[in-house]
């Protein structure tokens, strides 16, 4: 099993960019998918959260508004959008899977991680 994120990049206050996790090795739709970030000498937050299907999202209050989380099971990918980016967002991010196929909200439930990609917001 293997999750590769990429669409990371620099981009200045206000953008937008999207970040993509493709996933290989396992049957995609049999799982919640979700994205976390840790910034610099900060814990790994939750950023948002997709059931299998895509019908259920959760998003950070932080978020909120600005993020969308989707998922295309046939291309096995879950996908990041982020607008009205800020210098706050500045992070690497990172896709995981998660145990179950419901949404999971507790860091502790996924299991399976993507490497990471840098997001960087220039004020």
């Amino acid at each position: 099993v293997q999750l590769q994120a990429s669409g990371g990049g620099l981009v200045q206050a206000g953008g937008s960019l999207r970040l993509s996790c493709a996933s290989s090795g396992r049957t995609f739709s049999n799982y919640g998918m979700g994205w976390f970030r840790q910034a610099p000498g900060k814990e790994r937050e939750l950023v948002a959260a997709i059931n299998w299907s895509g019908s259920s999202t959760y998003y950070a209050d932080f978020v909120k508004g600005r993020f969308t989380i989707s998922r295309d099971n046939a291309k096995n990918t879950v996908y990041l959008q982020m607008n009205s980016l800020k210098p706050e967002d500045t992070a690497v991010y990172y896709c995981a899977a998660a145990v179950y196929r419901m949404l999971s909200t507790t860091i502790q439930l996924y299991n399976v991680w993507g490497q990471g990609t840098l997001v960087t917001v220039s004020s």
